[in-house]
């Protein structure tokens, strides 16, 4: 027997306006007034960058002003290079870099939504008929699921960072939602345009991130095929994966045929996808709980109880297909010898999904825990980041204020009159929701989500209008790059160089720095980056042969380790 029995009245749906307001309220704040920051969203604005002002050999193989990074897929950077093209000029290239984000973002929520749609509306998930009449009907039914699926989607902790960085990261988890969309079309009519749009889809996450996650999501829809509808097989062997194998084959094609050792820059693209396979590793899966725990929360708990509730009727297709997606995606988790937060990512399109066709089934219990520990903890962290920002402007409490100028020293305080009034007007609108929630006690399916999502929201509009200076200060190497640029002569001359990724675009962007060849040291000047702890210079004079002068000492005020050291190379 199904699990659900529902009024109409419970499947109320959220007005389009309503959607389209919180997805731009959750978007938006974070990608205006601020540097690349440090890591990944510096080292990938600085390969769509270096493809933006460069020339076709750096769009067919990823790297930043000369330092190849050869494991990495094109697609994202070329997206961030052309609307650095297109925008740039009017907004910063760092600022257009990241309105591909807005794109990757939008891709991603409505993939959910219109997934969790259609799979909501078909007869086996919908709930069992009243006595008297009265459920809902289909449409409605998967429409609010799939509102529900949306708020859930926007309160998962882990997208909430990832989703503002103009990454290969958020570009991969918006085309895993989109391939589940695909493949609910096809699993629901048969059809050579579904399955060719797979392998469309499946192309440009090679594309993207690699071959082993697409890979995985072929296998998984194969064994669901093989146990629902074994004709889909020959749909997903003899179009999804020649098409997939011929839109990931013409850049690599390309690649090896026009670039000067392009068979070897194959080989190290590669070797890194099958570095991302192993066997299992109790790293790997003390990984896997530990955060994906707090990663994956509010989506978790609605998914594991929409399987147990759904275990009688688990072959279902609102519940095998997601779970299908699932299961790929957490084996190649698990073969993954170096975990990492990225690569739990593309498993919350599938549990957001699932968790969506828990919300019909939750008891009302549950539901009001669930809506105490966000209220409560959500509120708190809130609270605690007026608490901070207060202490930072005015001063008090002393020791909370002493705690904020220790992790980064030498920052001034910016006053923001607009930044505060939107802050202020979040806290009200939170503040009128929680009353909403608690006192009103709706009955509409996605009640038991809209304080998790709201909650995040509200804190990340809270970080990203009053902390947004202190955390661009602690983050950014614009004032190192500035530094460098200084003890420098005004004729720019070539600079070599140790520094990683990140380091190397922000200074190439910021400072103008124009580095040398990678791995053929031959400049007058060297920019060396070390530890502070490193008392001796022998691994300067072991790398890069000379007698050297030193100009210059500095780093970021707030990273006590990192430092950087600007040398003059001079007659023996």
């Amino acid at each position: 027997m199904k699990p659900v029995r529902l009024p109409a009245s419970a499947t109320s749906a959220l007005p389009r306006w309503g959607l389209w307001a919180l997805g731009l309220l959750y978007i938006l704040p974070g990608l205006i007034g601020r540097d690349p920051w440090k890591n990944e969203d510096a080292s990938s604005f600085g390969i769509a960058w270096t493809m933006a002002h460069g020339g076709w050999a750096d769009w067919l193989a990823p790297n930043i002003v000369g330092l190849p990074m050869p494991a990495e897929s094109p697609l994202t950077y070329w997206i961030g290079a052309l609307f650095i093209k297109l925008f740039g000029w009017l907004l910063s290239d760092p600022l257009a870099a990241r309105l591909s984000t807005v794109i990757f973002f939008v891709v991603g929520s409505l993939s959910v939504w219109y997934a969790t749609y259609l799979l909501g509306r078909r007869t086996e998930a919908q709930p069992l008929r009243l006595a008297f009449g009265g459920q809902p009907e289909p449409r409605d039914f998967g429409r609010t699921l799939a509102d529900g699926a949306f708020l859930i989607y926007l309160g998962c902790l882990g997208l909430l960072s990832h989703s503002h960085e103009a990454t290969a990261k958020s570009l991969q988890i918006s085309l895993v939602a989109f391939s589940i969309y695909v493949a609910v079309r096809l699993f629901e009519a048969r059809s050579i345009r579904s399955a060719a749009v797979l392998g469309l889809t499946f192309g440009l996450l090679i594309l993207t991130r690699g071959w082993v996650l697409p890979l995985a999501l072929l296998c998984g829809l194969l064994a669901l095929a093989l146990i629902r509808e074994k004709a889909i097989i020959r749909d997903l062997l003899l179009v999804t994966l020649p098409v997939t194998l011929m839109v990931a084959g013409l850049w690599l094609a390309t690649s090896c045929a026009l670039l000067p050792h392009g068979v070897n820059r194959f080989t190290a693209w590669e070797n890194f996808n099958l570095q991302q396979l192993s066997w299992p590793t109790w790293t790997a899966i003390a990984y896997y709980f530990k955060y994906g725990i707090w990663f994956a929360w509010p989506a978790w708990p609605f998914a594991g109880w929409a399987v147990y509730a759904w275990r009688e009727q688990r072959s279902t297709l609102h519940i095998a297909l997601p779970l299908a997606f699932f299961v790929s995606l957490t084996v190649v988790l698990l073969l993954n010898p170096h975990p990492e937060e990225g690569i739990l990512l593309p498993l919350l399109p599938a549990l957001v999904i699932l968790a969506a066709f828990g919300l019909p089934t939750m008891k009302r219990g549950a539901i009001n825990a669930v809506d105490w520990f966000s209220v409560m903890t959500l509120t708190a962290c809130a609270a605690f980041i007026w608490l901070a920002w207060i202490a930072k402007e005015s001063g008090w409490p002393a020791q909370l204020a002493k705690n904020v100028y220790k992790l980064a020293p030498g920052f001034k305080p910016e006053f923001n009159l607009m930044a505060l009034a939107i802050a202020i007007l979040g806290s009200v609108f939170w503040i009128l929701l929680v009353n909403w929630r608690l006192s009103r006690r709706p009955s509409v399916l996605w009640r038991a989500v809209v304080l998790s999502s709201g909650g995040v929201i509200l804190c990340w509009l809270l970080l990203t209008t009053l902390w947004l200076p202190w955390i661009n200060y602690s983050k950014s190497y614009a004032g190192v790059a500035a530094q460098i640029d200084q003890n420098l002569p005004a004729v720019k001359q070539c600079v070599d160089t140790n520094v990683g990724p990140a380091q190397r675009a922000s200074f190439a962007y910021f400072g103008d720095i124009p580095f040398g060849e990678y791995g053929q040291p031959h400049c007058d000047f060297l920019l060396y980056q070390d530890n502070i702890s490193v008392k001796s210079d022998d691994a300067i004079w072991r790398e890069f042969k000379g007698n050297w002068k030193l100009l210059w000492t500095g780093r970021r005020p707030s990273d006590r380790d990192e430092r950087f050291r600007l040398y003059q190379r001079v007659a023996n």
